[in-house]
């Protein structure tokens, strides 16, 4: 158990690393949705995480043509790209929307510090990619079978487990059908969570083999518009993501 948030998961990883020898970290449990492809109730193993939680919040008057506060030293970056928040402004009857105070925000790497490296001497990543044995491995997970009912409520399909592209996490729980959509046709992710992508920065910086199975328990911003979809299936798919673990590690050690 990390408990919530990004800081959490960060501490109770190097805990993990600096008081035990560990040759591997399998993170697990459950993950909003935001791959309109997959239903709740799938477990996702995905082949990259990154933090979308770090921002530099652009000046109003400024624009994708301008540079950020503290770029030209090397602190933030243009490269990974941004978030207008007029994009998403309720729009005139004529179709036409207005500027956003917000202005933007421009999502941006991560320090790290490698065991491997030079002292003091910071290198930066986004993408944190698993282990590629462990990849392989989450490979031989599709043919698991699932839970897909909650009591007398069931899934219009059986779960399944499937390894994705990209998940995504931050300190932020998305409950917002445009959020979710924006991170989906950004960045392609699938899971949308708050820890793993702590997990994976730490195991990055420390060198350890990392993989995360993530379940979908709703629709981010989807479903009900009267409730969140979790309140139902978080059950399921809590369950759903300790069966493909313990399967993952009896695959791992065959």
């Amino acid at each position: 158990m990390t408990g919530l948030s990004m800081l959490n998961a960060g501490i109770t990883t190097q805990l993990l690393l600096s008081l035990f020898k560990v040759n591997g970290v399998l993170h697990y449990g459950i993950a909003g949705n935001a791959n309109p492809n997959l239903q709740i109730g799938d477990v996702t193993v995905p082949k990259y995480w990154a933090h979308t939680g770090l921002w530099n919040w652009q000046r109003y008057g400024d624009g994708p043509d301008d540079e950020l506060a503290f770029e030209s030293g090397g602190d933030y970056t243009r490269k990974i790209g941004y978030l207008k928040f007029s994009d998403y402004n309720n729009h005139t009857k004529n179709g036409n929307s207005s500027d956003n105070l917000l202005n933007n925000v421009w999502y941006q790497p991560e320090e790290v510090f490698p065991v491997t490296g030079t002292p003091e001497v910071r290198q930066h990543a986004f993408w944190v990619p698993v282990d590629k044995h462990f990849y392989q491995v989450a490979g031989k997970l599709k043919d698991l079978k699932l839970e897909g009912c909650v009591n007398s409520t069931c899934l219009p399909r059986a779960p399944i487990v499937t390894r994705v592209e990209r998940g995504v996490s931050a300190n932020v729980f998305v409950d917002n059908g445009a959020y979710r959509e924006f991170l989906y046709s950004k960045f392609n992710a699938t899971p949308v969570d708050m820890e793993s992508a702590a997990v994976a920065l730490v195991c990055l910086q420390q060198k350890t083999a990392f993989i995360a199975i993530r379940a979908l328990s709703d629709l981010a911003g989807g479903g009900s518009a009267l409730s969140n979809e979790a309140s139902v299936f978080s059950s399921l798919a809590a369950q759903n993501s300790v069966d493909a673990l313990v399967r993952f590690i009896a695959l791992l050690y065959s």
